[in-house]
């Protein structure tokens, strides 16, 4: 089967290095795929080498703006390189686990979109077409990441890719499979179309998500039809409200229950990050009312440590939307998505 994916060598990421005598930076100690072999074959070949983690990007800005809101997303994945391969590969630092495979080839879809403007019906209903062939992109890499056994890591674009995901995890595993979200929007508005919005109802209604818990919800920033949907799906969530200004649980009691919930169904999981609910990121659609960076660190390393957990998928990062500038907007949303990634590595290790 052809796969839309540009796959990185070490030329590729040079461009990237801030190069200094007597340190070794991670960028230089990751592993890379054979391609001279076929695809499916390689990533066995990887497995079975002692690689355990992919990083994998997705420059796409089709979901979030096909739900109406904000591009910029498709800069995530270059913003994460920009930090991540130039930090410190030393003994904190597994390298030898890590396959920098790439990034999945939506440019021409991309390219598509360029000129649309959601405010069109017209042009609404064609963002959201494309949407539907971002999905059929993402899906088939993905599946093959996981029927090699590894695991994804995977950066940028909208939080449309969270459906791609699910469905290939629980095609990869033949089951259904859980997802938990750190994340102020549900993401289950109704079947109107794909976008950034609907990923987890779209996985829901086709079978794939069995239990769905949400961290950080905004009580004010989902309607009453998507608090209906997830009563109807017994899904659940801990709202932001609840855990930061009522203070009724912590950070650690929401992930400590929805932990044991998961423990006892024993259903492969997803790690689902929207950096929305980061308080100031550079974001496509920016909030003051969220978590700090070390309390996503700290939401992404509880959950990494749990054995059923299958992937990390970071998404809404959208450098460009920085009041200051496009370079230090890279440089905030590398430096965040890089500890994130870390923050999992870490929980991988310890659990």
């Amino acid at each position: 089967m052809p796969y839309k994916l540009n796959i990185y060598s070490e030329s590729d990421i040079a461009p990237f290095f801030s190069l200094r005598e007597g340190e070794q930076k991670i960028g230089q100690s990751l592993f890379f795929i054979n391609t001279q072999v076929d695809f499916n074959q390689a990533l066995n070949d990887a497995a079975q080498f002692g690689i355990k983690y992919v990083l994998v990007g997705i420059p796409e800005d089709i979901g979030p703006r096909a739900n109406c809101g904000n591009g910029g997303s498709e800069l995530g994945w270059q913003a994460f390189l920009s930090r991540f391969l130039n930090m410190q590969a030393n003994r904190f630092f597994a390298s030898e686990q890590i396959l920098l495979l790439g990034e999945i080839d939506v440019a021409s879809i991309q390219a598509q979109s360029t000129n649309l403007d959601a405010r069109s019906t017209q042009d609404l209903s064609k963002l959201r077409q494309l949407c539907g062939e971002v999905d059929d992109a993402v899906e088939p890499v993905l599946t093959a990441i996981f029927n090699a056994g590894l695991e994804p890591i995977v950066i940028g674009g909208g939080h449309n890719n969270s459906y791609p995901l699910l469905q290939a995890l629980a095609s990869s595993t033949h089951s259904q499979v859980n997802a938990v979200n750190l994340d102020p929007h549900a993401d289950f508005r109704s079947l109107e179309g794909r976008h950034s919005g609907n990923g987890f109802r779209y996985a829901y209604e086709n079978g794939y998500l069995s239990n769905y818990h949400v961290i950080g919800l905004h009580e004010l920033k989902n309607n009453e039809a998507i608090f209906n949907a997830l009563e109807k799906a017994h899904f659940t969530f801990d709202s932001y409200q609840a855990i930061k200004v009522r203070q009724s649980l912590t950070l650690q009691d929401s992930c400590s229950r929805f932990k044991s919930k998961a423990i006892k169904q024993g259903l492969p999981l997803g790690i689902e990050v929207d950096v929305d609910s980061i308080s100031h990121m550079p974001v496509s659609a920016f909030t003051n009312c969220g978590f700090s960076v070390s309390e996503a660190e700290q939401f992404v390393y509880n959950m990494a440590t749990l054995p059923l957990s299958r992937y990390l998928h970071l998404c809404e990062a959208a450098p460009q939307t920085h009041p200051v500038s496009l370079n230090q907007g890279m440089n905030e949303a590398g430096q965040i998505l890089s500890a994130l990634v870390y923050a999992y590595l870490m929980g991988k290790q310890a659990g």
